[in-house]
C-alpha cells in the first residue's frame, strides 16, 4: 500500500523493523533464517478458529424510543455497525515483538500459551486490543508485568462497556496497561454474558485496579471476583441496579412547562 493511502498514526506493516522478539540486523544469520520462502513471525503465528468477537451493532434514533412523532431529529439518525476485524501478523512496528516476548514466556512458565489465553488480537486506530479468556487474565497480567522484556509494571484503568441486546458476550471488561519502561500501551478486554458476568480480579497484581474495579461493578454489574472489598463507590450502598447497563432505565424527572408534563425521554407518547 502506498505510504499516501497509509492511516496516521499507525505503525507501519512488513517483516522488516522490530516486528520480532530479538529485531534481528539485515545480512545476520538470524535475519537470513526469517527471510526465506516462507516468513516466520515467531512463535505466535497462528490462524485463529474462533468467529471474530462483535464490539458494536447498527443504531437507529435516540433514546431506544420510536413512533414518538419526534420533531428534534434525532429519530432520522442512522449509525452503522464497526468492529475491527481480527489482525493478522505481522501486526506492525512493536505490537509483534511484544505478543512474541508474552508467548515465549508463556510458554516458559507453562501453565498456559498465548493462543490460549488470547483468542484474538485486534489492531486499530495505531492501538492494540487483546481479547482474553477470563480464566486465563491473571496469569497473563503477571507475565506482561514482571516479564523483564514486556515490563507493563502500571494498570492505567479498569472500566466497562454494554454493547446491548443481540450482541454475542455484549458486557465487556476493558482493562488499560501502560508500560512505563517502554512507553507502550496495551488494552485487554474480557468479553462476558450478561448472565455470567465473573471477571478475574487484579488487584492482586495491580493494586491500583481497586477503585476501578469497584467502580465498574457499581456502574456495569461486573463482579470481579476475588477482589477484597467490592462494593459500591458512587452510587448509594443499597442502590438496586447498575446505570450504566443498556437495559437500565433512563429515568429522569417529569418537568412541567406552560401547563404541560414532559415526562423523561423513554416514556414519551406521541405528540397530539
Amino acid at each position: 500500500m502506498p505510504d499516501d493511502d497509509k492511516q496516521p498514526g499507525v505503525p507501519p506493516t512488513g517483516a522488516g523493523g522490530a516486528s520480532g522478539p530479538t529485531g534481528a540486523t539485515p545480512g545476520t544469520p538470524e535475519s537470513e533464517a526469517a527471510t526465506g520462502s516462507a516468513v516466520a513471525f515467531g512463535p505466535t503465528e497462528q490462524h485463529r478458529p474462533h468467529a471474530p468477537t462483535v464490539t458494536g451493532r447498527s443504531r437507529e434514533g435516540m433514546f431506544g424510543i420510536s413512533g414518538s412523532g419526534d420533531t428534534s431529529g434525532f429519530g432520522g439518525l442512522r449509525l452503522p455497525a464497526y468492529a475491527p476485524a481480527p489482525a493478522e501478523r505481522p501486526y506492525g512496528g512493536w505490537f509483534d515483538e511484544v505478543v512474541d516476548e508474552t508467548a515465549a514466556a508463556l510458554d516458559e512458565g507453562g501453565v498456559t500459551t498465548f493462543d490460549a489465553a488470547v483468542p484474538q488480537v485486534t489492531v486499530d486506530r495505531g492501538e492494540m486490543t487483546w481479547y482474553v479468556a477470563r480464566e486465563h487474565l491473571p496469569t497473563l497480567a503477571r507475565t506482561l508485568r514482571d516479564d523483564p522484556a514486556l515490563r507493563f509494571e502500571f494498570c492505567s484503568g479498569v472500566s466497562g462497556v454494554d454493547y446491548g441486546e443481540g450482541v454475542p458476550q455484549q458486557l465487556h471488561s476493558v482493562t488499560q496497561l501502560l508500560s512505563m519502561t517502554y512507553r507502550r500501551r496495551l488494552r485487554l478486554e474480557v468479553c462476558l454474558e450478561l448472565d455470567d458476568p465473573h471477571c478475574p480480579s487484579l488487584v492482586s497484581i495491580y493494586p491500583t485496579a481497586d477503585w476501578h474495579e469497584r467502580e465498574t461493578w457499581d456502574m456495569f454489574g461486573i463482579v470481579y471476583d476475588g477482589h477484597p472489598s467490592l462494593t459500591r463507590i458512587l452510587m448509594p450502598d443499597d442502590w438496586n441496579g447498575h446505570p450504566q447497563l443498556k437495559s437500565y432505565p433512563l429515568g429522569g424527572i417529569p418537568v412541567e412547562y406552560k401547563g404541560a408534563e414532559i415526562p423523561p425521554p423513554d416514556q414519551r407518547r406521541a405528540y397530539t
